[in-house]
């Protein structure tokens, strides 16, 4: 009986707090429509909302204690040092010389000789081919005579005007006649000398074209073609923004990739004119080529030294981010401990130039700066992290 009047009492309680509860609660309230119960029921929710905030901090305090394996993030990072960046821009060109020419006849007529192989080197001036002069040497002995004997005449004369011995007009007409004469030899001894085919320059005969026998016509037929591997450049093109940049003097790394090699070079020709048809101007890079297996017409990629900075900060290209306003970020740690525990602050920075993987920081950190690296993606602006070294 006594169990049953205890049992009784507690409903009782149960029922009085409930109703009290449900007389009090946020939807009576409202519906009281009264000022001051609503004001007073805010004041008591915003004194429980405290209370339960200091609650919840002593426990996370407690757990911080208690707990010794602490959910930090791990990261990986590296320390920005100053250093030389020397950005290239990448182009493509072909290798070409001056020195590569098809040789033509002056004169018309049959190829009657041809002195020189395929392969062979020649000096500049030696003489290649002859061409049959049609009977002009003939032509020239005789007027040889012919001079020989106007200056003869001449000379004659000459002595006797000296003693005023005869006319002037006489000495004059022999004059006239030895130095027409003389002309005239000169003249014809020049058509001579273009039935004679000479190197125009120190090389080497690619191609023997036309065979001994052959009739040639002046400025036409193709009787050889000679080269000189000695003075070999890559022509290219370069967009015109790289005017102020790629000049000459600049160094330059070529690569042949179908001789699987590479040669350090500089720029030797940047020029002045923009083309109005592609917009870029013409660079001329020097390649030397003492072992001569560099030829002309050979494909080579030209990395162009177009910007230095002697004392760059440079970072992975992976590691920034963009925020909505579109500035550049990434993360630094600061106050780190003897655990190797620290804070990740964001940083805003100004990049500059790209090479590869890595982009110049041109503002926002400093030298020795500590920078995120693995993990750069998935920490936030003041987050507690632990560094890892591999």
């Amino acid at each position: 009986m006594k169990h049953i009047y205890s049992l009784l009492i507690v409903t009782v309680l149960l029922v009085s707090c409930g109703g009290e509860k449900k007389k009090n609660s946020v939807e009576k309230v409202l519906e009281s429509n009264n000022l001051e119960t609503i004001r007073a029921k805010r004041a008591e929710l915003v004194n429980e909302q405290e209370a339960i905030h200091a609650k919840i901090k002593q426990l996370d305090e407690a757990i911080t204690k208690i707990d010794t394996v602490k959910h930090i993030p791990l990261i990986t990072t590296f320390t920005a040092k100053q250093e030389v960046f020397n950005h290239v821009l990448e182009i493509q060109g072909n290798v070409t010389t001056k020195n590569l020419l098809v040789i033509t006849p002056e004169f018309n007529g049959i190829l009657t000789n041809v002195y020189v192989k395929e392969g062979q080197k020649v000096s500049k001036g030696q003489l290649l081919a002859k061409i049959d002069d049609g009977g002009l040497s003939q032509q020239l002995a005789q007027l040889e005579i012919q001079t020989e004997l106007a200056k003869t005449t001449f000379e004659r004369q000459k002595r006797l005007w000296d003693q005023r011995i005869g006319s002037e007009i006489q000495f004059l007409q022999a004059k006239s006649t030895y130095e027409a004469q003389s002309r005239s030899v000169k003249q014809l001894q020049q058509q001579i000398a273009k039935t004679n085919v000479r190197a125009p320059f120190s090389g080497t005969i690619d191609d023997v074209i036309t065979e001994q026998g052959s009739v040639v016509a002046a400025g036409q037929s193709p009787l050889m073609r000679i080269v000189n591997l000695d003075d070999m450049y890559i022509e290219t093109d370069v967009p015109e923004s790289y005017i102020a940049d790629v000049t000459k003097g600049k160094n330059v790394t070529v690569e042949f990739p179908v001789l699987g090699k590479s040669i350090d070079t500089k720029v030797r020709q940047a020029g002045d004119v923009i083309n109005p048809d592609n917009r870029t101007f013409k660079v001329e890079v020097a390649v030397p080529n003492k072992e001569r297996a560099i030829k002309p017409n050979l494909t080579a990629k030209l990395k162009i030294n177009d910007y230095t900075n002697e004392k760059a900060l440079l970072v992975p290209q992976s590691i920034i981010s963009e925020n909505a306003n579109g500035e550049q970020y990434i993360y630094v740690v600061k106050n780190k401990n003897e655990n190797n525990e620290g804070v990740a602050n964001r940083i805003i920075i100004k990049t500059g130039k790209t090479q590869g993987d890595v982009i110049e920081v041109l503002e926002g950190i400093e030298n020795n700066a500590e920078i995120v690296h693995e993990g750069a993606r998935s920490v936030k602006d003041g987050q507690t992290v632990k560094v890892i070294k591999y």
